[in-house]
């Protein structure tokens, strides 16, 4: 797969979608969607909604997170927004304000809908 970089000093406004691994150093205003991992650096900053496979933290996030897999917020990740994920690991000194959910309603919202559309529901 690809590897995708915003590199510290650029900013995007509006929303991403990949299949690749992303890696933000930036700041991104908008949402991020992708099949795989998401690394925001300690410089990075995202004002927006992300989903991902995986993800690990390190930077800013003002938005929501919705994390089939697992999300690691390293200990200079600071999250002000709500959790949904299967697994969760904070760092010592990371912080999150917002509220969690963590287990299998982690799935991710994609899959839902096509086994729904599976059974005729």
């Amino acid at each position: 797969g690809s590897i995708n970089v915003v590199g510290a000093g650029t900013t995007i406004e509006g929303n991403i979608t990949s299949k690749g691994d992303v890696r933000i150093d930036g700041t991104l205003i908008g949402s991020i969607k992708i099949s795989s991992k998401l690394v925001l650096g300690p410089s990075g900053k995202i004002e927006g909604n992300i989903e991902a496979k995986s993800a690990d933290i390190s930077g800013k996030l003002v938005g929501n997170a919705h994390v089939s897999e697992i999300l690691y917020l390293k200990s200079s990740s600071r999250v002000h927004g709500d959790i949904l994920t299967n697994k969760l690991v904070v760092e010592s000194g990371g912080e999150f304000n917002g509220k969690c959910e963590m287990g299998k309603s982690a799935i991710p919202i994609d899959s839902i809908n096509k086994s729904k559309e599976a059974v005729g529901q």
